[in-house]
């Protein structure tokens, strides 16, 4: 079984920064691209950012060149360091991966979510 357990959330001031972290652990063959998504309740759940097992990034537009997404392989781990924070990026942040539990059996699967709270 695979896990996803994201860390790093919070209450931030506007302005202010914010790391997310997901470490992947379980039995498996690889992980492959990971990435970022952020859900309100009034909004459908939407892609923030991604990594490729290369590091080819993609960012959502409301987030580039404020948000950065990184990953180590070797701690299969992805990070995302979150700057001038706006009101707008207040959300529950999920983890995602596409896991090969075994060479090529790809698998989609999420975090439990990461509060991300902006307000003065």
């Amino acid at each position: 079984q695979v896990q996803l357990v994201e860390s790093g959330g919070g209450l931030v001031q506007p302005g202010g920064s914010l790391r997310l972290s997901c470490a992947a652990s379980g039995s498996f063959f690889s992980i492959d691209a990971m990435g970022w998504y952020r859900q309100t309740p009034r909004k459908p759940r939407e892609l923030v950012a991604a990594i490729s097992t290369g590091g080819t990034t993609g960012y959502a537009t409301s987030v580039k060149g404020r948000f950065t997404i990184s990953r180590d392989n070797a701690k299969n781990t992805v990070y995302l360091q979150m700057n001038s924070l706006m009101p707008e990026d207040t959300a529950v942040y999920y983890c995602n991966a596409k896991v090969e539990v075994v060479r090529g059996d790809q698998r989609n699967y999420w975090g439990p979510g990461t509060q991300v709270t902006v307000s003065s």
